[in-house]
């Protein structure tokens, strides 16, 4: 593992609707893990996900990437992040193909450089029999690798995906923990966010879990911890007994 430190969060606060979403969240990432990020619907996951994309601006706090202040230089999300949202955006009336080189180009690359990325993505996530099908008739589960792939694409420092696993089959699942322990393997970071605890036990170094808008669990996923074990920690912060 790579032991850099690659993503540092200090403090961060938002408040979304009036209310206070997230408060005062602190944690930071090396290089190389992979981290799983656990709450309940509303436990403030989106949220986080949201500032660590660049998505949203922390009312509070600082988010470092790479060194570098993430909310006062936000051009790094474009280079040096791959967000994959719950529901990922796609143009209907775009090829995967097209997709993935207009992803490549607003990463920052050129027009040839971005031609070559996204034959390597599609190349590496098998594709290749939707690399001229149009996003607007793909299945639910082939815009979910399509939105994996705009994810990847740019080869980015920090990875977040936000329930990659929905509509994938069991082998699709094998490929895409795969492809996390891959991206570790290479120096990326990895942020997952999952209700699957099983996807957590299978690749992730650690688990962070949050509850009303707090980080109240943070800790390395042991190697005796199975899912049993990660059951019951979430069980108790979920229901406030680990507060």
């Amino acid at each position: 593992m790579n032991a850099a430190l690659l993503l540092n969060v200090e403090g961060v606060s938002r408040r979304r609707a009036g209310r206070a979403a997230v408060t005062d969240v602190s944690f930071s990432l090396n290089g190389g893990e992979v981290m799983g990020l656990l709450g309940i619907n509303g436990a403030g996951k989106s949220t986080t996900l949201s500032m660590l994309s660049g998505a949203l601006r922390p009312d509070q706090g600082r988010i470092h990437l790479a060194g570098d202040d993430f909310v006062a230089h936000p051009e790094l999300a474009r280079r040096l992040v791959g967000w994959l949202p719950e529901n990922a955006p796609s143009w209907p009336e775009l090829s995967v193909e097209e997709h993935l080189q207009a992803f490549a180009r607003l990463r920052g690359a050129t027009r040839q450089a971005a031609r070559r990325a996204a034959d390597a993505i599609i190349g590496r996530l098998q594709l290749g029999d939707l690399r001229r099908r149009l996003a607007g008739v793909l299945s639910q589960g082939q815009r979910q690798r399509l939105g994996l792939a705009c994810a990847l694409v740019h080869d980015p420092a920090l990875v977040i995906l936000d329930e990659p696993a929905n509509a994938l089959d069991p082998v699709q699942v094998g490929e895409l923990r795969k492809l996390i322990r891959e991206r570790a393997a290479a120096g990326a970071a990895v942020v997952l966010s999952t209700h699957v605890l099983a996807e957590v036990v299978a690749v992730c170094d650690r688990v962070a879990i949050l509850h009303e808008g707090r980080l109240r669990h943070d800790a390395a996923l042991g190697g005796n911890e199975g899912g049993a074990a990660l059951e019951a920690t979430f069980f108790a912060v979920a229901t406030g007994a680990a507060a």
